[in-house]
Parts: structure tokens; C-alpha cells; sequence
């Protein structure tokens, strides 16, 4: 016999479960009082939305669930940005709630909050447990729906009493039946006209989403690239998909990607996407995105497909297994055009190059990640908060390691960077954390260095200091006649005190003069540490498509160039 606790927690063990997230309150003590008895590793955070973007950071440095508990009411609630951005950034996440006894549900009961329904719009499922003989089914199947298929986040709410009542769970669970969802296969008949169009493109190029990290499929894609020659540009969910240190990767493209690779994406025939759900960031006006090109689109989730763009090959397939059909095709051949394509490629990169140096009293944000990137060991985690600095690192900082960069790309969540930064670090330990956070973002999860400091997380935090919301100020200054409302931030807290009150060390950077020196120091130092670096208020971050544009047509200021000029798709 096992009460709901216990068998709650033995599931989560016998799943591989290590470490969870969470903030107790009276609803879910119950469930508490089994758990510290348990070989669980739980990980008091200081705000139960840190535990769901703990649980999100944990899982994508490590490709399993990330596991967050809270309580009922509050307590659920706060953890529904984190659950909303794991959602659509299709982060694999298991979300436990207490909820009120079940006589006392409907009744507006104390810390009382219907978390299902809540939830439903943001996760593949929620799960509210009515009698303990549904829990090993609801554990199994909220297993199943987490990882399988496109990722996602599923919640399950458990009422306090359940949590000790006790029932023979192994005669329960001998009867239960695995669901399973049936998949349309369209690949076999698509196959032959989709490896003959990227065989006979003239500028074929692909697109790596987010999928290609869910799925594991590096590999794969590193040698259907090797065996056709076609370039490599990715979203930012996709960074790091293909390593951005080889030949043929062209970076990030969109509302702020790199200008060669959104030429590319302008001008590509045959563009095959792989695991992208067609973000407005990524296509700016979805009605006239790519039209004379030919687009294939592969994906798991067939909800994604004929979607956001109307493609000409949508693929309902596992990427792995689409890679495997594809790659053993005898006619997938390197296009006879592609050295033409590539010379052209190169041509826009070595035009439309990215800043490298940098003159003035005024520390620059490029500056800071491109020393970073320059000192840090190649395998260090790069976590990024949301807002201009995001951005910046996107285009500055190359990652070439597995699950080696962590952003908010769907929400869009300011405060994301520090615990989830926190939960990659439990996630693979000895690894050198690298986390740049905006000082308007750092301000809304800071509470987090009271646990940064209490397990001595590696976590080296870049607070990119521009006094002022720096993406709402662009945007500002650009589209609203530079009108500055509610965009200045004030030129407190004192970063470095605050660091000293949580017996972190920390320090600052003024000048450009002092930036190697502080940033070796910084990457030096064991254990946690805050470097508050004083950027240059007014930098926008460049390139960039005004919204609706086409990718080819952005804005930004070029080599020489002191103002700003537009490409409009060469």
C-alpha cells in the first residue's frame, strides 16, 4: 500500500528524476513531508516562478523533464509564465500542484485556484486528480505527452487529502492501457520530389529551428550538409542546431539576425525548414514570405505545418527519422550551382560583416560578449535573459556545443535568464555558466541569488547595464519619434552591494580599458560571481527588419557607415 506522495515520488525516481524545483505552502505539505525523506534533490527557490523556469533551464541543458512543485492558489499561479514558456519553446516540464481537499474545490476556499483551467491554453495537458486510483495512469500518460512527440510542459493538480491516502497502486497500474496517437505518414511519396528539388537548386539553403535540439538530431543534420554542401542558418530557438564555428553556417535570421543570413533566406529556391513553427520574428509579413520560392517543412507536430506559411512539401515526421530516409536516398547529390551560391554568400558576409572593434570612452554590449565568447571555455552553457543584450548575444557569440545556448524565444520572458541559468547548472554540474541579463530583466527574478549563493552555482552574471528598458527604448526611438515613456530606469540598485548583501562577489566594469582584465577575473573566480558592466546607453542593436518587413530588407549601419541605412534585398 502507497499513499499519493509516496507514489508520486517513487515515479519520479523510477523515471530518472534527480532534482525538482519548488516553494512549499499548506496545500502540498503533505506531499513535502514525503519528499524529504525521499533521495530527490529538492531546490528551494525564493519565488515559485524561479521554479518553473528552473525546471525549463534543467531541462534544456539536459533533455529531460524538468520537474517544479508548488502549492495551490498562489502558488500554482505563479508558476504559469514559466509553464507559458516552456509551452512555446516546446520544453519538456513536469508541474506538480497541491490543490484544496476535494469536499472543498468549487467553493472559493482558501488559496483556492481552478490551475487546470488556467493552464489548459498552455500546456499539451492538465491533469486534476479526483481519486487517488487516477494517479498512475495521469503520471504514465502526463509522461508520455511531456516527451513524445513535440515537447511540452503538462501540470498535474493534486488535492491535499490524496496526498495520504493509501491504495494498493500495483494492482491499479497492471491494468492500464498506453494511448497512442496516430500520425498521418506522407514522407514516403514526398521523398523522391523533395530530394530532387534540393538536388537541382541553384541557391538551396537550410533553415534549423528549435526541433533539431529536441529531437538530438545534430548529427544528422551536420551530415546532410557535409553530403550536399547547402548552408546553414537557424532561428534563435535553433542556435547551436549546427555549429556556428563551420564554413557553412550563416547564423540567426529574422527581426535581428545577421545580415548575410537573411539575404540568404531572401534568396534562396528551395529552402527546407527543419523543426520551425514560422515565427513573425523569423518571416516579418507571413502573406508574401518567400514567394517564388520552393519551401519544404518537416516537423513532428503536424499542428505546425500549413500553419504560419503555406509550404510546398509540408512533412509530418520525426526529424530523425526523416534525416534517416533522407540521407539514404542514392540521388541526394551536392547542387551543381552551389559553388556559385556560396561565393555569393560570401560576398554579403565579407559586405555586411559584423563589428569587431570598437572605439570610444563607452563600453560596448558587442564588446562584452565578443570578450566573452573569446576567454570562456567552448562548452560553457550561454543563458540569456530577454531585450536588446538577447539579441546582441545571438548575433556575437557562437555556440558550437550541444544544448549550449538557453533564451526565452516564443514568451519572450524578462526575467528568465537568472534561474534558469540556475536550473543549467543542476543540470550539468561542473560546467561553466554563462548567464547576460539586461539590469531591467535581473531586477524581476533577482531574489535568485539568495539560492545562487546558498549551493555556490557556478553562474557568471553579465548584468548589461544600460539604466533603461534598452529594446522598448529602440523601438522607441526608431518607430514612436524617440517619445521615451516609461523606459529609463533608474540608477538603482547598486548591482555590486546588492551581490555583497547575498555574499556574492562582484564587480564592475566602466571602460573599455578594463574589460579583459575583469573578464578573466570573472571566469577565473569559483562559484558564482556578479560583473555590473556599464554599457553605452544608446547602442541599438543592429541589424534590424522594421515589423512586417521582408528579411532581406532591414536597417543598420554598415562598415563605415555613422548612420543608419537600409538593405532592401540587394
Amino acid at each position: 500500500m502507497k499513499n499519493g506522495a509516496e507514489y508520486i515520488i517513487e515515479f519520479l525516481e523510477k523515471k530518472g528524476v534527480e532534482v525538482v524545483f519548488g516553494y512549499p505552502g499548506g496545500q502540498i505539505l503533505n506531499f513535502y513531508e514525503y519528499l524529504g525523506r525521499s533521495n530527490l534533490k529538492h531546490i528551494l527557490v525564493r519565488h515559485e516562478q524561479a521554479a518553473a523556469h528552473a525546471a525549463c533551464g534543467y531541462a534544456r541543458v539536459t533533455g529531460r523533464p524538468g520537474v517544479c512543485i508548488a502549492t495551490s492558489g498562489p502558488g500554482a499561479t505563479n508558476l504559469v509564465t514559466g509553464i507559458a514558456d516552456a509551452y512555446l519553446d516546446s520544453i519538456p516540464m513536469i508541474a506538480i500542484t497541491g490543490q484544496v481537499k476535494l469536499q472543498d474545490i468549487g467553493k472559493d476556499s482558501f488559496q483556492e485556484a481552478d490551475i487546470t483551467g488556467i493552464t489548459t491554453p498552455i500546456t499539451k495537458h492538465s491533469y486534476l486528480i479526483q481519486e487517488l486510483s487516477q494517479l498512475p495512469g495521469v503520471l504514465d500518460e502526463a509522461w508520455q505527452v511531456a516527451t513524445k512527440g513535440r515537447p511540452g510542459p503538462v501540470l498535474i493538480d493534486v488535492p491535499k487529502d490524496l496526498f495520504l491516502e493509501e491504495q494498493d497502486m500495483a494492482a491499479i497500474h497492471s491494468h492500464l492501457i498506453t494511448r497512442k496517437v496516430a500520425r498521418e505518414d506522407n514522407t514516403e511519396k514526398m521523398m523522391p520530389l523533395i530530394v530532387e528539388r534540393l538536388s537541382q537548386a541553384k541557391r538551396p539553403l537550410i533553415l534549423a529551428g528549435g526541433g533539431v535540439i529536441s529531437a538530438g538530431a545534430w548529427d544528422a543534420l551536420a551530415e546532410l550538409v557535409q553530403r550536399t554542401g547547402i548552408p546553414v542558418v537557424n532561428t534563435l530557438m535553433g542556435k547551436g542546431a549546427y555549429p556556428e564555428n563551420q564554413p557553412l553556417a550563416l547564423g540567426m535570421v529574422g527581426m535581428h539576425g545577421l545580415a548575410p543570413a537573411n539575404l540568404a533566406l531572401s534568396h534562396c529556391d528551395v529552402l527546407l525548414c527543419l523543426g520551425t513553427r514560422f515565427s513573425d520574428r523569423v518571416t516579418g509579413n507571413r502573406r508574401n514570405f518567400l514567394e517564388k520560392a520552393c519551401i519544404i517543412h518537416v516537423d513532428t507536430d503536424a499542428a505546425e505545418l500549413q500553419k504560419n506559411v503555406i509550404t510546398d512539401f509540408p512533412v509530418h515526421r520525426d526529424l530523425n527519422e526523416f534525416f534517416k530516409i533522407l540521407l539514404e536516398d542514392p540521388a541526394l547529390v551536392k547542387s551543381e550551382a552551389n559553388a556559385q551560391w556560396i561565393s555569393r554568400i560570401h560576398q554579403w558576409q565579407k559586405k555586411y560583416k559584423q563589428p569587431t572593434e570598437f572605439s570610444g570612452p563607452l563600453l560596448k554590449p558587442q564588446a562584452v560578449i565578443q570578450a566573452v565568447a573569446r576567454m570562456a571555455d567552448p562548452d560553457s552553457v550561454v543563458v540569456t535573459d530577454v531585450g536588446q543584450h538577447q539579441m546582441f548575444v545571438a548575433q556575437n557569440y557562437p555556440i558550437s556545443s550541444r544544448r549550449g545556448f538557453l533564451t526565452s524565444g516564443g514568451l519572450g520572458t524578462m526575467g528568465f535568464g537568472l534561474p534558469a541559468a540556475m536550473g543549467a547548472a543542476f543540470g550539468r554540474p561542473g560546467a561553466e555558466i554563462l548567464l547576460f541579463v539586461g539590469d531591467g530583466g535581473f531586477q524581476m527574478t533577482l531574489q535568485e541569488l539568495a539560492t545562487i549563493r546558498e549551493y555556490r552555482l557556478p553562474i557568471k552574471i553579465f548584468i548589461m547595464n544600460n539604466g533603461n528598458l534598452g529594446m522598448i527604448r529602440q523601438w522607441q526611438g526608431l518607430f514612436f519619434e524617440k517619445h521615451y515613456v516609461a523606459s529609463d530606469l533608474p540608477a538603482y540598485p547598486d548591482f555590486i552591494k546588492l551581490a555583497g548583501a547575498y555574499d556574492i562577489p562582484a564587480v564592475r566594469i566602466n571602460a573599455p580599458a578594463e574589460l579583459d582584465e575583469k573578464v578573466k577575473l570573472a571566469l577565473e573566480t569559483q562559484g558564482p560571481m556578479l560583473i555590473d558592466c556599464q554599457i553605452e546607453a544608446n547602442e541599438y542593436v543592429f541589424p534590424m527588419v522594421p515589423p512586417g518587413g521582408k528579411p532581406g530588407d532591414m536597417i543598420g549601419r554598415w562598415q563605415d557607415e555613422t548612420h543608419i541605412c537600409c538593405i532592401s534585398g540587394e
